[in-house]
């Protein structure tokens, strides 16, 4: 016995030395982190991730890019990714009480605090990530979780300082189409029925299939993201989740019980009665959706444009460049203007957090630091220096053959690493930052973005008198910064009463709006109406009450 415990005290005497070298180790990996690396003397670790979205570009950090972030880091990355937004699986989690190192809960954070699953990375964040720091800079009150608990949970993964050069949302239409009806104007959603109508009159059939004018995205949270999210786009108000927040009181309203709403919903009716509606768009998956975009079948669709990449670039590389979609800022009348580049500011509530099942913490921030480091960034959008670009005269250039590889074909992202691949785990910096050598640090600068249309965009551009699709909407400076940030972002406690409220609010909204965009002409008011006392009954009032509070807390802790 008295062996037994004598080799207890060695092992746990070797064991105290083994962790105080790695913390030693990971000081030194501190240090290192400002120009952008961790270094070896990190020693390997395995961290597991739980993120709530999918990724087809995921590359198992085998690419280039993957093997040198392990090399720099000594991490190993293991993630799950989900399909469905992580709803279901965060609830299991949060019920079993097991949990990966890191988790990205998009919409479900509140669910993970509740739970205590979360720690709070204000210390690791002082102490270890210099490089997070310096990104947040004066923003740091945002990533407070609310008025009473001040802690910080989750660390965006937004860009950051973001003046995109590719408009978010809007009506996409196939080149094709405007070139053919000598570029008409595109405004409102009359005019774009009127181009669609013509254009399918013209050619019922695309490369032998039925041509479809009008397809919609209904698959999961997609359906929020897209369609239901046209009702907000087209009614001069950004995209704030399910509410619409007033600019003056803050008062929050369920967006589908603005009146003018129920107008966008019935131009789909109308849409559907005509015959231009996709007549699978309500039952159809994502991987149906884009199938019809790749092929160029679908003559448009209403949409976020990071949902139609792979179809952008399959139709690229396929060479059906006249296939290939513009984005339009269309809205009801021309008394509305698209709100797609009005700034939430610096934007928190989604993002990663560290579980209190991580046994090593510390690791865990200094990997998400690397991944922000000036260093880091630049490779994650440009790549690895004489592979994917090069310096000239001190400047980063991308050679001819490499922007070719980037634009026509679509698994580049998977095959180097370079993308959102990394990305998605921190924050960013966003396109037309500048970095220390006074470059900027995504390569989505205009000129770079002119450069890489095809011959049929920059056609279709000029002949609408712009040089990019950006040119077409209001700006950023148009518009003042949303004090609330982007309403969706804003945490809700998991299991409250709101929490409940909404989910049953979404579940009849996913049911109403299907029904009255297929209703007969003459039964979608009532079908309508049928709608908001639904809403009544889920609890509607209450639940604006509620969110109303959270916004008006939200913007009196940021105003600090």
């Amino acid at each position: 016995m008295q062996s037994f415990k004598k080799l207890l005290a060695v092992l746990f005497i070797a064991t105290f030395m083994i962790v105080m070298a790695a913390c030693q180790s990971s000081e030194k990996g501190t240090a290192k982190k400002t120009d952008g690396a961790t270094g070896d003397d990190n020693g390997e670790i395995t961290l597991t991730v739980f993120d709530s979205d999918a990724n087809a570009d995921w590359e198992k950090m085998e690419s280039p890019i993957g093997q040198k972030v392990k090399e720099d880091t000594g991490v190993t990355l293991k993630p799950e990714f989900d399909i469905d937004g992580g709803q279901q699986k965060i609830a299991l989690m949060a019920a079993s009480g097991e949990y990966p190192d890191m988790i990205l809960p998009k919409g479900e954070a509140g669910t993970l605090v509740d739970a205590g699953a979360l720690i709070d990375l204000s210390d690791l964040i002082e102490e270890h990530a210099p490089n997070l720091k310096k990104m947040i800079g004066d923003n740091m009150n945002r990533l407070k979780w609310s008025k009473d608990d001040p802690a910080i949970y989750i660390i965006p993964n937004a860009a950051v300082d973001n003046q995109a050069m590719y408009p978010g949302y809007g009506a996409l239409v196939q080149h094709a189409v405007v070139k053919e009806l000598d570029y008409p104007e595109l405004k409102t959603l009359e005019d774009l029925e009127k181009a669609l109508k013509e254009y399918y009159k013209l050619h019922p059939e695309i490369d032998g299939q039925p041509t479809i004018p009008l397809t919609l995205q209904s698959d999961g949270w997609r359906f929020q993201a897209s369609t239901l999210n046209s009702g907000f786009m087209m009614t001069g108000a950004g995209d704030d989740g399910e509410y619409y927040v007033d600019p003056e009181t803050y008062e929050a309203t369920l967006h589908y019980r603005r009146p003018i709403e129920k107008e966008v919903f019935r131009w789909y009716n109308h849409m559907n009665a005509e015959g231009l509606l996709d007549t699978e768009s309500f039952v159809q998956k994502n991987d149906q959706w884009l199938a019809k975009l790749s092929t160029g079948r679908a003559l448009a669709t209403i949409a976020p444009d990071y949902m139609v990449g792979e179809a952008q670039n399959a139709l690229r590389e396929a060479g059906k460049h006249d296939r290939m979609y513009g984005m339009y800022p269309i809205t009801l009348s021309e008394e509305y203007q698209s709100h797609v580049y009005q700034s939430p500011g610096f934007q928190a509530g989604w993002g990663i957090g560290i579980s209190v099942d991580c046994e090593d913490p510390v690791r865990a921030i200094q990997f998400l630091d690397y991944l922000v480091a000036e260093e880091t960034q630049i490779m994650l959008n440009w790549g690895l220096e004489g592979e994917h670009y090069e310096i000239v005269d001190g400047k980063r250039v991308i050679p001819e053959e490499v922007w070719e590889y980037r634009n026509n074909n679509k698994d580049f992202a998977k095959e180097t690493g370079i993308g959102y691949n990394f990305q998605r785990f921190a924050p960013r910096y966003g396109d037309g930052v500048l970095d220390s050598t006074g470059q900027t640090f995504t390569v989505a600068t205009r000129e770079q973005q002119i450069e890489n249309q095809t011959d049929v965009e920059k056609e279709v551009l000029k002949a609408y008198g712009v040089e990019l699709w950006k040119d077409l909407y209001p700006q950023m400076d148009e518009f003042e910064v949303k004090p609330w940030g982007a309403a969706y972002n804003i945490p809700i406690p998991g299991g409250s009463d709101l929490e409940v409220k909404n989910q049953r609010m979404l579940d009849v909204t996913f049911k109403r709006i299907p029904e009255a965009i297929l209703a007969d002409p003459e039964d979608y008011d009532d079908v309508w109406d049928t709608f908001m006392k639904d809403l009544d009954k889920a609890g509607v009032e209450e639940a604006e009450k509620e969110y109303t509070t959270i916004i008006q807390n939200t913007v009196e802790l940021w105003s600090k």
